[in-house]
């Protein structure tokens, strides 16, 4: 069986250089890495944004405090133009390689999120990620817009 993936399309109302740094920045992507219904606080981002440098941030449940890490190595970095990296649960066995594109619409950014290599035999765990990332982005947006 094969795994799977998919990709998110978002245009954000901010030059590219900012969006780059929402992803490459712990001050900013506070404010927005995680679904809506959760919290990524600062102290537990860690970022060293070079290919073979690691990330990790901590997600908690705003209702009941559970805590959701994640983390990977960045793959590639070409600022401000695109990122590689894996991602998962910090010492667990699936990883999965996010490649996110920014391009420059004139004052606004195309960014493109790609991911994959999510097991195929667990639908569930796919639309949740899924569905995760896209409630992020929509954090992500307002981040953008209230900056």
């Amino acid at each position: 069986m094969t795994d799977r993936e998919f990709t998110i399309h978002r245009v954000f109302d901010a030059p590219r250089e900012l969006v780059f740094q929402a992803w490459t920045r712990p001050e900013h992507m506070a404010q927005w890495y995680g679904p809506v219904g959760t919290t990524t606080p600062l102290d537990t981002i860690s970022m060293d944004v070079r290919p073979g440098g690691a990330w990790r941030a901590c997600m908690i449940g705003d209702d009941n405090g559970e805590r959701y890490p994640s983390g990977g190595e960045f793959r590639e970095v070409v600022e401000p133009e695109r990122l590689v990296f894996t991602w998962g649960e910090p010492g667990g066995d699936e990883v999965a390689l996010a490649t996110v594109t920014f391009d420059d619409l004139g004052g606004k950014t195309a960014m493109t999120f790609h991911l994959a290599g999510l097991p195929a035999d667990n639908s569930e765990l796919f639309d949740n990620v899924q569905s995760g990332w896209a409630s992020a982005f929509d954090r992500l947006t307002a981040h953008m817009e209230n900056r």
